[in-house]
């Protein structure tokens, strides 16, 4: 008879091995190497009165190597709006080895995309971050942008600025110079690395608002029907995503324009895979205005879990 042992890894340890160098530096190396990634199944699951709920399927593996399952839902009207698991599997054998929080690795990887790609991207000296959101992603991303860039000044907006000033108050914390804003457009025009994590189903950042040089992180909208950026956003800006499959695929802030003729599939001028493996310089240009769509990859799980298999002494983190 066959009995599944394994550890359960929880969020604080995931994140004491992830710290943000290590991480990003562990997605760029996956960003090279040959892995084998479906795409994503992805199921809005109806819920009468409310937001769908989706569930998220995302299976990556390497040959001869791990492999490993996200498995989480999104429940928008339910904070946390992300739950789930992540399971990390030996690929000969089909043996079950970790299991891990997803949301705080889900967390951790997606912030480190795109520092990474603002590492290829955003202006070398960027010094200002605007972080438009109050998610659990928020300060997460602040710190990330951080490990890539020297920012000297944190603004944060929200809906609601009660929030924004908490995750000032928590970035401070952290050692950054970090305050709540009121009025976004004025911050947009002031930052030098805009860095977008929300729900919204209608731009909040137009294009108008933009400045030359500037480098546009756009974190949310995974739905086909959300958008977080203007028509005069996509544009305006040179425009890359995490991959192509996905991003062309399921958000709004693409598919949309795509399906107005706004723009066409190769206006995208380069992927991670692209930036990572140097077939595409990134930023050339102080004046280039660059866009990063993120819409997340297994690839960057699978990198993230074994980063924390690496690190880990399994026995001791049973919850």
């Amino acid at each position: 008879m066959y009995t599944i042992t394994m550890d359960i890894i929880d969020g604080h340890t995931i994140r004491k091995a992830l710290p943000y160098p290590k991480l990003i530096d562990a997605l760029s190396h996956a960003f090279c190497s040959e892995l084998t990634v479906p795409m994503r199944h992805h199921h809005d699951m109806v819920n009468p009165g409310q937001r769908e709920t989706t569930l998220l399927l995302m299976p990556a593996w390497e040959s001869g190597g791990k492999a490993g399952v996200k498995i989480v839902t999104v429940a928008p009207e339910h904070a946390p709006s992300i739950k789930g698991i992540y399971l990390l599997m030996d690929l000969a054998t089909g043996t079950p080895e970790l299991m891990m929080d997803a949301p705080v690795l889900t967390a951790r990887r997606t912030a480190a995309a795109s520092a990474l790609a603002a590492s290829h991207l955003a202006p070398t000296h960027a010094s200002t971050l605007l972080m438009v959101g109050t998610g659990a992603l928020s300060l997460e991303l602040i710190q990330a942008h951080c490990a890539v860039r020297p920012i000297s000044e944190v603004m944060v907006w929200g809906r609601e600025h009660k929030k924004a000033s908490s995750v000032a108050e928590q970035a401070r914390q952290l050692g950054l110079e970090a305050c709540a804003v009121s009025h976004l457009e004025a911050a947009c025009q002031k930052a030098q690395i805009i860095s977008v994590a929300t729900l919204s189903k209608e731009p909040l950042i137009k294009g108008r608002w933009l400045q030359s040089g500037q480098h546009l992180d756009l974190v949310g909208a995974y739905r086909p029907d959300m958008r977080e950026a203007d028509d005069d956003v996509i544009r305006r800006c040179q425009l890359f995503v995490d991959t192509r499959q996905g991003a062309l695929k399921e958000t709004g802030d693409l598919v949309i324009p795509l399906a107005q003729g706004l723009i066409v599939p190769e206006s995208i001028e380069a992927d991670l895979f692209d930036l990572c493996r140097g077939q595409h310089p990134g930023r050339t240009d102080a004046q280039q205005t660059t866009l990063f769509k993120s819409v997340g990859h297994a690839l960057e799980d699978l990198a993230a879990a074994k980063l924390v298999a690496s690190t880990v002494q399994p026995s001791n983190h049973h919850e």
